[in-house]
């Protein structure tokens, strides 16, 4: 039941906000992720389940500006050099997968009996995978960034610009019977707004947005900058809305024509609260959108769509990605993690329902299809993490480490391994070099470098890789584990041969130095010193100065070390300089004091004496 206050509905925020607390923290603790626990506490908060909210519509369309700005973050950290070098993905992947998807998708309303317009419009709407979903499950395991992760990213972006056409398919495919569908001319009219109001928020973001917040931010008002980050998110998904185009394409438009601008990181700090907030609010509703009525009353055809649609759409899915050459976990992954229907799906419902294409039934069933695939992805993740095998990794191109016979064994190739290796290639050292990251072996390689696969923490890829005969050991990787159990393998088994080692912080270090490597470095030590040397001799200081003091501070972590390795990682604190305030005078005052009163003329000659005896 909807709460009966008045002023503002603080019931209802309260059950929204203690849902999501609630629910968030149970389902990512039982390892379900935090959509299925918006999804979850959405139903139960519902209309069917305890009833707080009757018209879970109206919290959508608020909630929807979570996406919105989800998709604002995603465009500023998309350059325009970025999503140039991504187009064969965006416009060959990601048009690849639309088209098989759209057009098997359809075929399947076909072969159930319904007209070619019908399941033309089903299909098409379950082809637009949910980007809230997908961009949150990148998200929260950090593959956004990751190769795969593009990928999937790619093909979102494509399916966002894909609703502009299908929705003026859907008005193309209208009944020319109906009294209420739009003339042809109309139509094209309708298609040419669209295309205006995208060249005019290009014009706009490129020459006004940058002088708009450059004058902004001579204000110095924080809370005005917020307002403006605001009102350019919301402003462009207005623009599009209006123009009969998607919301979130219009959103993502503004982030991108920011993303190279100066404020770009103020504008995503700025956004992101909201941004958190409003998705989770999405989830909730999408949740208490699922009509169970309408699923009660048409379980079979609604199960067997589910299941027809989530099936068939991941199998295309994973044939384009077979084909596109991607790996079979690659392929596998991303068949199940956007096979469901999303959020622009109810959208082409909706305008095809206004033209005549739809009823309300089959707009309630196909809404209820949509929300139960969005219900189902998170499992079927969870799912596929027991019944896939871990991939093996090809090694087509790749040499792995055998009988290597480098004066010097480089463990590690990343850009602390890459420039240690360059003074000793600059002097003749025979070099060997192992990692087990196949992209960067195959990306090595384009500059010159031979890098053979091999694990270093393994005794027998040590031994292939001429450990034993090495006159020195890198260990240049970037995880302490690793770090520490190469460094204790080889000084088991080879105890003569040197050890040179990257270490991650003070206490990785002080283990390499127990386990007995010759020498270690923190891969930020030299740098943070040279960092605040260079720092004084920009305030003023004397680079004389400078390097004298940077020579104390270096004794003095020197001496602290050998504390700690004594009496543990506490020792030695009191060699650190810290900028705490200090209590008590630190200069004796110039002048005595004198007394203000009679009181104090009595008190002040036995505080002065007792001053003067310390």
């Amino acid at each position: 039941m909807a709460a009966e206050l008045h002023g503002p509905d603080l019931l209802s925020a309260v059950v929204l906000l203690g849902a999501g607390v609630v629910a968030v923290p149970v389902f990512k603790r039982l390892g379900l992720g935090s959509v299925l626990g918006y999804l979850a506490a959405g139903l139960v908060i519902g209309p069917f389940g305890l009833k707080f909210f009757s018209d879970p519509q109206t919290i959508l369309h608020v909630a929807e500006l979570g996406v919105v700005m989800f998709l604002f973050i995603i465009g500023l950290e998309m350059q325009p050099s970025r999503l140039w070098g991504l187009r064969k993905e965006i416009f060959g992947l990601g048009a690849l997968q639309v088209g098989v998807c759209a057009l098997l998708l359809t075929g399947v309303g076909i072969a159930t009996g319904f007209p070619v317009a019908i399941s033309f419009v089903a299909g098409a709407g379950f082809v637009l995978t949910s980007t809230a979903i997908v961009m949150q499950l990148l998200e929260e395991r950090g593959e956004i960034s990751s190769t795969k992760g593009q990928r999937m990213v790619s093909i979102l972006l494509l399916e966002d610009l894909a609703i502009v056409p299908l929705l003026a398919l859907v008005a193309f495919l209208a009944p020319i019977a109906a009294t209420d569908a739009p003339p042809t001319g109309l139509r094209w009219m309708d298609i040419g707004i669209g295309v205006g109001a995208v060249v005019g928020l290009i014009v706009a973001g490129r020459y006004l947005l940058n002088p708009l917040f450059r004058f902004l931010a001579q204000s110095r008002a924080r809370e005005v900058m917020t307002a403006a980050a605001l009102l350019v998110v919301l402003g462009a998904a207005l623009v599009m809305q209006v123009s009969g185009l998607s919301m979130a394409m219009g959103a993502f438009l503004a982030g991108v024509l920011l993303s190279e601008s100066t404020f770009r990181h103020q504008l995503e700090a700025d956004v992101e609260p909201f941004r958190g907030i409003l998705l989770g609010l999405f989830f909730l509703a999408v949740g208490m959108s699922l009509d169970l009525s309408v699923v009660t009353a048409n379980w079979r055809s609604v199960l067997f769509y589910v299941a027809a649609f989530m099936v068939v759409k991941g199998i295309a899915i994973y044939i384009v990605a077979r084909l596109m050459r991607s790996s079979h976990t690659e392929a596998l992954e991303r068949a199940v993690v956007m096979a469901q229907g999303g959020e622009f799906a109810f959208v082409l419902y909706s305008t095809a329902t206004s033209v005549g294409i739809l009823d309300g039934r089959a707009n309630a069933m196909l809404t209820a299809i949509i929300i139960i695939s969005m219900v189902l992805t998170p499992i079927a993740i969870i799912g596929l993490r027991y019944i896939l095998p871990r991939e093996k990794q090809s090694l087509d191109g790749v040499d792995v480490a055998e009988g290597l016979s480098g004066s010097v064994l480089v463990i590690g190739f990343g850009r602390f391994g890459q420039i240690a290796s360059q003074p000793l290639l600059m002097r003749g050292v025979d070099v060997s070099i192992i990692d087990n990251d196949i992209e960067m072996i195959q990306a090595a390689a384009e500059f010159g470098f031979k890098v053979y696969y091999g694990d270093g923490t393994r005794l027998d890829i040590l031994h292939a890789a001429g450990a034993g005969r090495a006159q020195a050991v890198l260990i240049c990787v970037d995880k302490p584990d690793t770090i520490l159990a190469i460094a204790e393998h080889i000084k088991a088994e080879y105890p003569l041969v040197q050890v040179y080692a990257r270490s991650f912080d003070r206490g990785n270090t002080l283990a390499l130095i127990k386990a007995g490597v010759e020498y270690q470095i923190r891969e930020t030590f030299e740098s943070a010193l040279s960092f605040g040397e260079n720092t004084l001799i920009g305030l003023g200081v004397a680079p004389e100065e400078a390097a004298e003091i940077i020579g104390d501070v270096r004794q003095r972590d020197a001496e602290r070390l050998d504390l700690q390795l004594a009496g543990g990682i506490r020792a030695g604190n009191d060699l650190m300089r810290g900028n705490a305030p200090v209590p008590g005078p630190l200069v004796k005052p110039r002048q005595t004091g004198r007394a203000l009163s009679e009181e104090t003329a009595r008190v002040l000659p036995a505080a002065q004496t007792a001053d003067s005896a310390n």
